[in-house]
């Protein structure tokens, strides 16, 4: 559904004084998102996922290289791209003051449909995202949930074989975040493919086949969330004590240790077998007297492929 080589976008920001800097957003970005696949991009605020997806939904041409989305091109056949995608922002895009069912019908007129038709997608849409018993009234007297509801069925008014869904979740609260889940992962049932973006860890692991982690405009990893873990040693200690650089040395010696990193008063020291492992090394710390404040023992994470091939957090980043 879409295959990108060498995506960048580069915009001129004014600086005062008629002076314009140039700032690359998009530094070369390759990926490919097959049909009937949740793919994500995962990546801090700022680290380019965004300005990605608009130049793949057409909104802004790259500066350079090349984008096909469901078999045409991006910048040559823009208008038949945006006839088979849906596009649901950050912002969302539901009119606060007119009922949903409104604003269906008119997203179904827009699009060519009759208005029979127009009327029975807009019902199938409804009942499909259980939004039938609110739909006539103003969308202001929504919850947020419900809202991100209704953005999401407006972008799936033509039926598209491909939609793009920009931090879908952001400011919902946990029970919203789960049941936008499940309508995700009933696109994808339904044979639509899903581009996401998204900083939420929990969110790109719980849904996605296979994702990018982009930071400073460039892809830094991608596979499936199970094989990415995988490339980090199975289980993470994470240690906060005096003396971080000295245990990270006593540490690194230890045979059942794959890996030991630091940062800002942490230190994590990766395990095939925590549970077997953690013992030892408590021993070990013990024995130089290095004293701890806090342990955790837990599986690796997404966080902790995106500490490997940047050096920092995902979570402070985000």
């Amino acid at each position: 559904m879409i295959e990108a080589h060498g995506l960048r976008k580069t915009f001129h920001a004014k600086r005062g004084r008629g002076k314009t800097e140039e700032v690359e957003a998009v530094r070369g970005i390759d990926l490919e998102v097959q049909k009937g696949e949740i793919f994500a991009a995962l990546g801090p605020n700022g680290a380019g996922k965004t300005t990605t997806v608009r130049m793949l939904a057409t909104f802004i041409a790259p500066t350079a290289g090349t984008a096909r989305v469901a078999g045409f091109d991006v910048v040559k056949e823009a208008a038949k791209v945006r006839e088979n995608i849906g596009y649901v922002s950050q912002a969302g895009g539901v009119d606060e003051n007119n009922p949903g069912i409104d604003q269906l019908l008119l997203a179904g007129r827009i699009a060519g449909l009759s208005k029979k038709a127009a009327q029975a997608r807009a019902d199938e849409l409804l009942a499909a995202f259980s939004l039938t018993e609110i739909a006539r009234r103003p969308a202001r007297t929504l919850s947020g949930g419900q809202k991100r509801r209704f953005s999401i069925a407006l972008g799936l008014v033509t039926a598209p074989p491909l939609v793009f869904l920009d931090e879908p979740t952001t400011g919902l609260d946990p029970q919203n975040r789960a049941n936008l889940w499940d309508e995700v992962r009933g696109l994808r049932d339904r044979g639509t493919s899903v581009l996401l973006t998204t900083h939420y860890l929990d969110e790109a692991d719980a849904l996605c086949d296979r994702l990018v982690i982009i930071d400073n405009g460039t892809v830094v990893a991608e596979g499936t969330p199970a094989s990415l873990k995988k490339e980090v040693a199975g289980d993470v200690v994470t240690l906060r004590l005096k003396g971080v650089d000295d245990a990270a040395e006593v540490l690194r010696a230890q045979s059942y240790v794959k890996e030991v990193r630091t940062e800002e008063g942490l230190l994590r020291a990766y395990l095939d077998d925590g549970e077997h492992g953690l013992p030892h090394l408590l021993r070990v710390l013990e024995e130089r007297d290095l004293t701890l404040e806090s342990i955790s023992l837990d599986r690796a994470t997404l966080d902790d492929v995106f500490l490997r091939h940047t050096g920092r957090s995902l979570r402070d980043a985000a």
